[in-house]
């Protein structure tokens, strides 16, 4: 499912190049930016080439969701969880089309056009003016620093993300530049392009109780918003209602043609991914992404299905890269050996759950970034090799002489002869067996893991991992917790393992300092959840942000995947590349759906005729 609020997770890191335009004392101003060549649409396109201009308008587009929420407030990282679909309220300086390489490009909306220097040590936003808020009141260049100010004061990801940004000021009447810690990171201008912006005068006013608003804490207020949807009804915890805002100042962009269909998009909580699936089932939502392979094969066996009115369709993942995984907390020494983590690896038998668990549907995950161009295989050559052999010493020598693969359990043999290397890996690690318990041989502490997870449905193929590391000696519990609570464990690194998952780009850049970067190692709402702190590791990641071309930055990224593989850092899981997706038939959508996303509610339209039909049957 693509929403409005989850485009940025599509284009994490991108940079810019100059179009046609009239030249500045900074640079170029352009209508658009891309990574690689020029943007397809030039200035004044009427649409992008994958909507519908035609496309009707009204209708209600229904989502099933899970884990609640408490707090309309969108920036807030370390408290509170925001509602669902908050992104269709705000708008931000730049947007992407879908349908472009990497999709890399960016095409103005709050701001007009963007300009920067040969050297990207800064970038300049001119806003239009006829940019508002719902209220009415013009969206300022002020209001556009304060949301960045506010953003990293009180999230800290976004700090980390936007690190290299040392100063935001109101340059001209309707411009906003952001000037940079060095020059040459060519990701930075498209970056700022992504920053949501917030309303100043709003936040600084007084709430209908005559008391100060204050964007560092959780509320329930609804809030004021600048987008194509403004906050209908809610009720906490249970659901939310957003309507379609007749009067957007936006609605008539090029960027906005035959996008924001619908007049309702609508959210509502479960309990659990079972009670999800049974809400859909009985047409209490409209569209649901299926994530098991389970559900897919089995789950969809009833009458709205085999009456044709509700649709199961696939669409092409090439859109982004994935690692998902079994993730140890370095932060514990008993994870700390990478022998260790790897016989964890050996001890993992994807091979029999391939087919009875998981139906043939998963690929057993080789890289960081599956499914991509950008994935390591073989040996290192090129440009890849030249990088990999200045720092030759800070990584293991595997990454030189051995193609990386996970180990293989396709027969019986093969799994005993895996059990047993596990074996031998954690005794090189200094641990034995002592009897049916695998024990530290200094300390005699026996090996235990608790796996954390907020997902019950997990167990059906986490059991069989935890009956072949009993095989070794090693104890697994897993403890299912709900929602809220695995999320503040997760925060405060209060877990021995987890599975979890990081979606790639096409153009990896800054947010992979955040990924696996020291600095962010022991910062509570990174997504460095394993604890990585590595000196090869930053430096690569240094030379993917700096990458000066394509060439540069594909060899860079499989470098840093070859040496984050061969150090063990997680048990790779599965994944799969396509969008596995079921909805009920009420809906409409361009003949020519991009590539990489199937661009659902965004694109979509509601169609009366056939909602009629359904409603008949």
């Amino acid at each position: 499912m693509l929403m409005r609020a989850t485009f940025s997770a599509l284009i994490l890191a991108l940079g810019v190049t100059a179009a046609h335009a009239q030249e500045t004392t900074q640079g170029e101003w352009v209508h658009a930016n891309a990574l690689t060549g020029d943007p397809k649409y030039p200035e004044g396109f009427p649409h992008f080439d994958y909507v519908n201009p035609d496309a009707p308008k009204g209708g209600v587009a229904r989502f099933g969701t899970q884990g609640g929420f408490d707090s309309f407030n969108p920036i807030l990282d370390a408290s509170g969880n925001p509602a669902a679909g908050m992104g269709y309220l705000y708008d931000t300086l730049m947007t992407p089309s879908l349908d472009e390489l990497n999709i890399s490009a960016q095409y103005g909306l709050v701001a007009e056009a963007v300009s920067h220097p040969a050297d990207y040590s800064s970038v300049t936003f001119r806003l239009r003016p006829e940019a508002r808020w719902h209220d009415g009141e013009p969206i300022t260049a002020e209001d556009v620093v304060w949301s960045y100010e506010e953003t990293v004061k009180n999230n800290a990801n976004q700090r980390f993300y936007y690190s290299h940004v040392v100063s935001a000021e109101v340059t001209g009447e309707r411009e906003v530049t952001f000037t940079f810690d060095a020059p040459n990171n060519r990701e930075l201008p498209h970056i700022m392009g992504q920053l949501q912006v917030l309303p100043k005068h709003w936040w600084q006013g007084k709430d209908a109780r005559g008391r100060d608003r204050d964007i560092g804490r959780t509320t329930l207020e609804p809030p004021l918003g600048s987008g194509p949807y403004r906050l209908k009804s809610f009720v906490p915890g249970r659901s939310v209602a957003y309507e379609r805002a007749e009067d957007y100042w936006a609605r008539d962009l090029s960027v906005n043609v035959g996008v924001n269909n619908f007049d309702e998009i609508r959210f509502e909580e479960y309990r659990d991914s079972s009670v999800l699936l049974e809400a859909f089932k009985g047409d209490q939502y409209d569209w649901r992404t299926e994530n098991s392979a389970k559900n897919w094969a089995t789950g969809y066996e009833f009458p709205g299905v085999q009456q044709g009115r509700v649709i199961l369709e696939t669409f092409p993942d090439k859109a982004s890269g994935i690692m998902q995984g079994f993730v140890p907390n370095l932060r514990l020494e008993k994870f700390a050996d990478p022998r260790v983590r790897l016989a964890l690896n050996y001890a993992w038998d994807f091979e029999s759950l391939a087919d009875t668990i998981f139906f043939g549907q998963y690929k057993r995950i080789p890289s960081y970034f599956a499914g991509t161009e950008l994935a390591s295989s073989g040996l290192p050559k090129g440009r890849e090799l030249e990088i990999l052999e200045s720092m030759r010493d800070q990584v293991p020598p595997e990454v030189f002489t051995t193609p990386y693969t996970n180990p293989v359990s396709d027969t019986p043999e093969a799994k005993r002869n895996n059990l047993r290397e596990a074996l031998r890996l954690l005794k090189e690690a200094g641990y034995e067996l002592r009897g049916r318990q695998l024990v530290n041989a200094k300390t005699s502490a026996p090996f235990t893991i608790e796996l954390l997870t907020s997902d019950p449905s997990q167990e059906r193929y986490l059991l069989p991992y935890q009956q072949d590391l009993a095989k070794i000696g090693i104890t697994m519990t897993l403890r299912s917790v709900d929602t809220p609570q695995f999320i503040e464990r997760v925060r405060n690194r209060d877990f021995e393992m987890i599975i979890s998952l990081w979606g790639q780009s096409l153009s990896p850049g800054n947010e992979q300092r955040g990924y696996w970067g020291s600095q962010a190692a022991d910062q509570p709402n990174s997504r460095n959840y394993p604890g990585i702190r590595n000196p090869a590791v930053d430096a690569l990641i240094e030379k993917v942000i700096y990458a000066t071309d394509r060439d540069e930055l594909i060899a860079a990224t499989k470098a840093l995947d070859r040496v984050l593989l061969w150090n063990h850092y997680v048990i790779p899981q599965f994944y799969s590349d396509v969008y596995r997706t079921a909805r009920w038939d009420r809906f409409g959508h361009p003949e020519n759906i991009p590539i990489y996303t199937p661009g659902f509610p965004d694109i979509w339209w509601y169609d009366a005729e056939k909602a009629k039909r359904i409603a008949a049957r």
